[in-house]
């Protein structure tokens, strides 16, 4: 049963990759980004439809010059004492502590007792170089990019993962294939969705 309910998480990420083709780049990322007023005007009106929405690219200009302005970076502890990013900040840690929750540890326990601790090990290590993979690489791409092929990579690892956990019992080798299947996921997860 556990290939099978491992294999159901990928049924969203399928349904997200077929899609995502089809919804534009964000507006705000044309213009602030890539400096692209037209193709931004073009994904406003696809998002929004036809009409007059100078206002809404008068309001992302004002966010471009809002963040060229303000674009000192914070220490860490600057950042926790500041009052205005409190906020953000809650809401950053319940995200980063509720992934934690996401199931991807239960698969730990498909395997034997002495692999756990490296596991537990290893997709902390993997969840570390997608945030710090993602932060690089975001700015590159831009987020559409990054969806797609996270999405990808995922269904991917999802359908290879359900087979070698079907398969484990057969050879000796389909738990490390496994393990490292695990740990792919988890940092395409980081850096896609």
């Amino acid at each position: 049963l556990w290939p099978w309910l491992l294999a159901s998480s990928g049924l969203s990420a399928l349904v997200q990759l077929v899609t995502l083709p089809f919804f534009p780049d964000s507006p705000s990322y044309l213009l602030i980004q890539k400096g692209n007023e037209e193709a931004c005007r073009k994904a406003i009106r696809k998002l929004w439809g036809e009409g007059d929405h100078q206002a809404e690219i008068d309001d992302i200009m004002k966010e471009k010059a809002a963040a060229m302005t303000s674009a000192k970076a914070l220490r860490v502890l600057e950042v926790l004492k500041e009052r205005s990013l409190r906020w953000q900040l809650y809401i950053l840690m319940t995200l980063v502590t509720t992934l934690q929750l996401c199931g991807i540890n239960a698969v730990e326990s498909k395997f034997e007792e002495y692999l756990i601790p490296y596991m537990s090990l290893g997709i902390g290590l993997c969840e570390w170089l997608s945030s710090m993979l993602c932060s690089t690489l975001i700015d590159r791409f831009g987020r559409k990019v990054l969806l797609l092929g996270g999405y990808t990579l995922m269904c991917s690892v999802l359908a290879l993962l359900t087979m070698t956990l079907s398969l484990q019992h057969q050879f000796f080798w389909m738990h490390y294939f496994s393990v490292l299947l695990i740990f792919l996921f988890v940092i395409f997860y980081g850096i896609g969705p």
